[in-house]
């Protein structure tokens, strides 16, 4: 029985290095092979934009996406090379032309062979086209005071007309913005505190684009409250490690505090300002002494910083 309960422990010990090796050690792709799925082999369209996608590569922590045209074997342009992480998709638009297009699947220590297709685009009326997006992405939170759009260039067109909103185009004659460019991009105002939504199509002098998707952007220009300090009460005499505590502000991504000397100006030292997620602070300075003073803001989801709270001293005993 003894030998047998030895067995089993022995077994679990193993069992648990396995697992531990397999957290540590990073398993090699190098003899998986890339599914393509779309588009197929040779694949002939008159749509500019294209959907590529595969299947996900276990081990995989991101993909080498590239097209070239005409093709690998004789290129005479690299259309575009790049990584892609958490997707096993990309969109992209591209002119009329011969291409071909390969993916590897990557992870920090190997790498697949390449998966290759060749497809091929006509040119065709800008009527059926529609404009990728590119930036700000959708759902952007920000606290600036402009938005600068940008999006992808469409074959055949000669100018792009952008358009904002605040209430998602629902009435075309009262938008925020409306106005042609030349140009891939365009900075625009963005109106405070409020929720935007964005467009683009291509235009030429007889033709114009479907629009493209609507992206929405939201301007948050309102700092957040101010930090009430809970513990300790001030001027209290404590000893080392000293727990700062202050109350949570709703809303609040983050929170900046400055431990400061006895002059309740200057930083203790080149720490402060530290960046916390939490609401409390163990301060442990191994040379620190004498009288300090603190103080926090909150920081909210867009970035706006709220003001100091009020400033509190503590005596090291």
């Amino acid at each position: 029985m003894k030998h047998h309960h030895t067995r089993i422990i022995c077994g679990f010990l193993l069992m648990a290095q396995l697992y531990a090796c397999t957290e540590f050690i990073e398993p090699s792709v190098a003899e998986k092979q890339v599914t393509l799925l779309a588009p197929a082999d040779q694949y002939e369209s008159g749509e500019y934009m294209q959907n590529f996608w595969w299947d996900e590569v276990e081990y995989a922590l991101s993909y080498r996406f590239q097209v070239v045209t005409p093709s690998f074997g004789s290129p005479a342009k690299l259309v575009l090379d790049t990584l892609i992480s958490g997707s096993e998709q990309f969109r992209v638009i591209l002119d009329p032309g011969l291409y071909e297009w390969r993916v590897r699947a990557e992870n920090g220590s190997s790498h697949t062979a390449y998966a290759t297709r060749g497809f091929r685009i006509y040119r065709s009326s800008i009527k059926e086209q529609q404009v990728i997006l590119a930036l700000p992405a959708n759902n952007t939170l920000t606290n600036q005071a402009d938005a600068t759009y940008s999006w992808s260039k469409l074959y055949g067109s000669t100018r792009y007309r952008l358009q904002v909103d605040t209430n998602n185009f629902a009435d075309e004659s009262k938008l925020v913005f409306n106005a042609t460019t030349p140009n891939l991009g365009y900075t625009v105002p963005l109106s405070a505190n409020k929720i935007q939504y964005w467009r683009v199509r291509a235009e030429n002098d007889t033709e114009q684009s479907k629009w493209s998707d609507i992206y929405k952007i939201v301007s948050d220009q309102l700092a957040p409250a101010t930090v009430a300090l809970t513990l300790p009460d001030d001027n209290k005499v404590l000893p080392k490690p000293v727990s700062l505590q202050w109350a949570v502000v709703t809303g609040t991504k983050s929170y900046e505090l400055v431990v400061m000397k006895s002059d309740s100006a200057t930083p203790y030292s080149s720490a402060f300002p530290v960046t916390l997620n939490g609401t409390s602070y163990s301060f442990n300075e191994s040379a620190a002494t004498g009288k300090l003073y603190w103080k926090v803001r909150a920081i909210d989801e867009a970035g706006n910083r709220g003001a100091y709270s009020a400033v509190r001293g503590f005596t090291i005993q």
